[in-house]
């Protein structure tokens, strides 16, 4: 019933690192043919090692479900900068605020979640965070920290490290720390 290939389709490959916007970065096992229902369909096999889960994806799908490459280089050089810049916080609901967060984890964008990162991270001085904005600033944190890690080959713990040491130069974390300071000793 399973034909298994090893060959390319639509500049996909086995092997080859890819990322799903719903699980992450996940690596090409194979591309098989399986017959479902009397169609035979032809599928990526992605697995995700660290969720341990191995996805089947039509290769007809691969587009309307958002699969791609991994970011070059400069894109993530682009994801590290922005999370240096300034957290921008709407002033909007926090459940609004949680869907536009979820969507932006899960559109595989590497810019959108570096962003949610950006504008969820807290440092030590900072107060703390609900339980829901710690899981998604842990989930956005994990999507953008294995695919650093991928492009760069770095561990994930080599890749947390590198987005933390980014984020603590973020103008909020520098100034506004010393601002605070500033008015504390003034009052």
């Amino acid at each position: 019933m399973v034909a298994k290939k090893s060959q390319q389709r639509l500049g996909f490959k086995t092997g080859e690192f890819v990322v799903y916007p719903a699980h992450g970065v996940g690596v090409i096992v194979s591309i098989e043919e399986q017959e479902v229902a009397g169609l035979v369909l032809e599928l990526f096999v992605i697995s995700f090692e660290q969720d341990k889960l191995t996805l089947r994806v039509p290769v007809a799908k691969i587009k309307s479900v958002g699969m791609r490459k991994l970011a070059d280089e400069d894109m993530v050089a682009q994801a590290l900068t922005t999370v240096t810049g300034r957290a921008r916080v709407k002033r909007t609901m926090w459940s609004r605020r949680a869907q536009e967060y979820e969507a932006k984890i899960n559109s595989g964008d590497l810019i959108a979640i570096s962003e949610v990162v950006r504008d969820l991270y807290r440092s030590e001085e900072q107060p703390e965070q609900s339980y829901s904005e710690r899981q998604l600033f842990e989930q956005a944190m994990d999507r953008m920290s294995r695919e650093i890690g991928s492009v760069n080959k770095l561990t994930l713990t080599e890749a947390v490290q590198l987005i933390e040491k980014n984020l603590a130069k973020s103008p909020k974390r520098t100034k506004d720390a010393a601002a605070e300071g500033d008015e504390e000793a003034a009052a």
